[in-house]
């Protein structure tokens, strides 16, 4: 089944709305009802209701029944799914965050474009955390070229980071960067003890193509001895029946001024000792971007391997070899044992599987759909497209796991990355 949803609903902007209020007002109370809106009151497809995040702040991470957001100069968290905001702070740095993480145990890990902060007191106090290198040295970001762009260091595009290893929950996730802001290094961070440290898991080599304008031999950013080059990660995840960490890059072949080929699109799969705090890692691919190893929405369900592919460019065999794609981890590596799902016709790199539903989104500049939703209410049976028109032309990234009131989290991306709204997704009950 595929339908393409047309609606004429007019949305409000309410964050939007809300900032403007602020700003004209010196301040804002944060606990109107409106932010309590039942699935009822929501616009919906055949498959589930959807709506903007509430006024308020941006919500910019969720678990549980808690949410972490930003906005005017504060930072927020909100134990209700963002009913009310009873913990803030000033943060004067907020409308530069880019990453968050709810922890298990309630601490709140959240970065800038360069820096980490970490609170353990519900916003109360934070402190900077500063990431340490593989030898247990300080990593500091290299100070850049042109002060306006200091690049995006902890960014990621995909939206699920912790998970239970052994017994304890870790955190890894990498930086999808190189796009706005400024060069940076490519990196996979984790951490192991609830974002009081957070370390290198796994460093990129020194892209030929992604450097700062003007920069000296001495001033290359990413690992001089890794030959493994990329522009950014497109997604990390675990898989707990291996034990074992997936993570896939972007995005294309390039050629440096030797007309040595660079391939960007890698697979890799690293295991963790947790006795030596140690990684070890291996590429398992490195292909041209017309390929489904192009690809991110990287999902481990019962022991099986799922992901989307967003193959573009002109390097290889047309149409496009992409999709929604299955098959046994072992079998990664044979295109042969793989299962296609769903062919959405355009380029999809972002997914997440949670109680049977398979949620995706198109890349809207790629698409001609406006805000294109991939769904599928049973685990890959049966699938449908819809287009939520009233957004515009966006982007949805960084999906999170369900609330506690059903709701999954999902950022909308004005073209691609530039930040534009929130919005939630309930699946119907099939």
């Amino acid at each position: 089944m595929t339908r393409r949803l047309d609606n004429d609903i007019s949305a409000s902007l309410t964050r939007r709305n809300w900032l403007i209020s602020a700003a004209a007002s010196g301040g804002v109370i944060l606990s109107s009802n409106r932010a309590s809106a039942d699935q009822t009151d929501a616009p919906s497809t055949p498959h589930f209701w959807y709506r903007l995040a509430p006024e308020g702040p941006y919500i910019d991470s969720q678990r549980e029944n808690q949410a972490f957001g930003f906005g005017q100069g504060k930072i927020y968290l909100s134990e209700d799914n963002g009913r009310t905001w009873p913990h803030d702070a000033i943060f004067r740095d907020a409308e530069n965050i880019t990453f968050s993480c709810i922890l298990g145990n309630g601490n709140v890990l959240f970065a800038t474009l360069t820096r980490l902060f970490l609170s353990t007191d519900k916003l109360k106090t934070y402190k900077e955390v500063v990431v340490q290198d593989a030898d247990g040295n300080d990593y500091v970001p290299h100070q850049p070229l042109d002060p306006a762009n200091p690049g995006w260091y902890f960014h990621p595009l995909d939206g699920v980071h912790t998970w239970d290893v052994n017994g304890s929950e870790m955190l890894v996730w990498g930086n999808y960067c190189n796009v706005l802001g400024g060069a940076v290094p490519v990196n996979i961070y984790y951490s192991t003890d609830q974002g009081e440290t957070v370390k290198i898991a796994y460093s990129f080599g020194q892209s030929p193509t992604f450097q700062q304008p003007g920069a000296g031999p001495d001033e290359l950013l990413g690992d001089p001895d890794n030959p493994v080059v990329c522009r950014h990660i497109h997604c990390v995840t675990y898989n707990p029946a291996e034990n074992a960490f997936y993570a896939c890059t972007g995005d294309h072949d390039r050629t440096d001024a030797a007309g040595n080929n660079h391939q960007e699109c890698h697979w890799l799969r690293g295991t963790y000792d947790t006795a030596h705090d140690a990684w070890d890692w291996t590429v398992l691919v490195s292909v041209n971007s017309n390929s489904r190893y192009k690809s991110g929405g990287i999902n481990f369900v019962d022991g099986q391997l799922y992901w989307a592919a967003d193959a573009n460019g002109k390097n290889g065999t047309m149409p496009h070899d992409r999709g929604i794609f299955l098959c046994a981890p072992g079998d990664l590596t044979d295109p042969t044992k793989h299962e296609l799902l769903f062919n959405p016709h355009y380029e999809s790199a972002n997914m997440i599987i949670e109680d049977g539903v398979i949620l995706s989104a198109h890349y809207a500049p790629a698409s001609p759909y406006a805000t294109g939703i991939i769904y599928s209410p049973d685990s890959g049976k049966t699938w449908a497209q819809y287009d939520l028109k009233e957004f515009g032309q966006r982007s949805a990234i960084r999906f999170h796991k369900k609330n506690s009131d059903g709701w999954f989290r999902v950022d909308l991306r004005k073209g691609w990355i530039e930040r534009g709204e929130v919005l939630f997704i309930k699946p119907k009950p099939i």
